[in-house]
């Protein structure tokens, strides 16, 4: 680790950042012997089950922070990554630490929904001078877990809009797992209505596709943490700060329900992540309960 900070530093503290689902995040703190310190942070795949993947991830968000550097895009700097683990225990990206927090609770939502569209359709305005690769689909038909207790019939309408070939789209720089847990807020004393984004991280996903996948991501964590509304809204947030969604809605539609039957496979994972970074009371059973009444108001947009 030292061998990658300023001559004269060393690790000097270090804390665990809670709320990631697949990899260790520490905080470190590198200070000199005059007490200078700056802080770090540590992402570290030690799943095993991850591992196989942490090469890939971590290569693919050592360049998108690379390519990020400048932009004006509030993302972390890239100061070392070992994508194999070939110069410590485990894979690991090491980036500057950026102030702000995880905002996941429910009020202040209707003043953040339109910081977050805006900050997504300015990652989706960078033109990397090389196209990264190209997005990877998280779900099929065949793999959709329908949550307990919901419609069969709604679902299986849900499921039957995803066997469908993807619309042809125009691709744009994606964050691809772009959500209220991965972006952090300033909030003043004053209140909400002062509040702005300073960060966005966990870049591990970045790839290229269309806008469309990013905006459902966003939509649909929304939806599970908020309720229905708050997904829908989402979308029109984005077309409101300048973005461009598919003109046809059962283009939209599909995106949306992709995203939405994709997170049918994870439900479980995420009510815990989401209780430590944000300190929201969510059981894995509302997330489950919501999901169902996302999809079900998806469908309904099209009456």
């Amino acid at each position: 680790m030292n061998r990658n900070l300023a001559a004269g530093e060393r690790v000097v503290g270090a804390e665990v950042l809670h709320g990631g689902i697949t990899a260790e995040v520490l905080k470190l703190t590198a200070g000199t012997a005059d007490g200078v310190t700056r802080d770090l942070v540590l992402r570290s795949f030690t799943d095993r089950f991850c591992e196989v993947q942490a090469e890939d991830w971590l290569e693919r968000e050592a360049g998108a922070l690379g390519l990020l550097s400048g932009t004006g895009v509030p993302a972390p700097g890239l100061v070392a990554v070992d994508p194999t683990g070939a110069h410590g225990e485990y894979p690991s990206l090491l980036m500057t630490h950026l102030a702000g927090r995880v905002v996941l609770d429910a009020e202040g939502l209707e003043t953040r929904i339109p910081l977050l569209a805006r900050q997504l359709v300015a990652i989706h305005a960078v033109r990397p001078a090389e196209q990264p690769r190209g997005y990877v689909a998280l779900t099929t038909a065949e793999t959709v877990v329908v949550p307990r207790g919901a419609d069969a019939a709604v679902w299986a309408a849900a499921i039957d809009v995803i066997r469908r070939p993807a619309p042809p789209r125009r691709g744009r720089f994606l964050h691809r797992d772009f959500h209220p847990g991965n972006v952090l807020f300033d909030v003043p004393p004053s209140g909400s209505k002062e509040a702005r984004i300073v960060g966005v991280v966990d870049w591990a996903a970045a790839s290229w596709g269309p806008a469309d996948l990013d905006v459902a991501h966003c939509a649909t964590n929304l939806a599970l943490l908020h309720g229905p509304a708050w997904g829908l809204r989402f979308a029109e947030a984005y077309e409101e700060a300048g973005g461009l969604l598919a003109e046809a809605a059962s283009e939209r539609l599909y995106w949306q329900v992709r995203d939405a039957l994709a997170c049918s496979e994870e439900v479980r994972s995420v009510a815990q992540p989401w209780r430590e970074a944000g300190r929201v009371e969510l059981t894995t059973r509302a997330v489950e309960e919501r999901l169902d009444a996302y999809v079900t108001a998806l469908l309904e947009t099209l009456g």
